[in-house]
């Protein structure tokens, strides 16, 4: 296989940006996840790639459950302030608006929406962790906009 085909073919496949939050105990970090997506509607069942080496994986294993935030079209400075990696940028969620779920699990307040994930299995995947949940709670924050792309905030995953 041709690497450079390869990385090219992988790079027109087309991704949302989200902000993944989680709390365990008085930890909390958030950060920008790509590797999302809704897998069933009934019941109504989400993925996420979680990167082996991310200071949240632990997070999201201790909690059992996580929130997905879905960013405004506008937010491309908050995706990118929370795609810095917590030992980088320990202080990244200074100033950030949150809301708490009935189960504590932190949201960000000024997202268009959130959904609440509580983990139904988890599997390894290469050098990221696969892990499959259920919807158990949501919010919408703001109506009628458009929600932030890869592709409209000019990232590029690496394929």
């Amino acid at each position: 296989m041709d690497d450079a085909v390869k990385k090219e073919a992988l790079r027109l496949f087309t991704y949302g940006l989200y902000a993944v939050s989680v709390r365990a105990g008085e930890r909390r970090n958030a950060f920008t996840a790509n590797w999302l997506s809704q897998v069933s509607f009934d019941p109504p069942l989400v993925a996420l790639s979680v990167d082996n080496t991310a200071a949240s994986l632990e997070l999201i294993r201790e909690a059992r459950r996580f929130v997905i935030n879905v960013y405004g079209a506008e937010q491309r400075e908050l995706a990118g302030r929370l795609g810095k990696t917590l030992s980088r940028s320990p202080d990244k969620l200074e100033g950030i608006a949150l809301g708490e779920t009935a189960s504590g699990q932190p949201f960000l307040s000024e997202t268009l929406g959130w959904v609440e994930v509580a983990i139904e299995q988890e599997l390894p995947a290469g050098d990221s962790t696969l892990f499959l949940g259920r919807v158990v709670d949501a919010g919408v924050q703001r109506h009628g906009e458009e929600p932030l792309t890869m592709r409209a905030a000019g990232f590029r995953h690496a394929g």
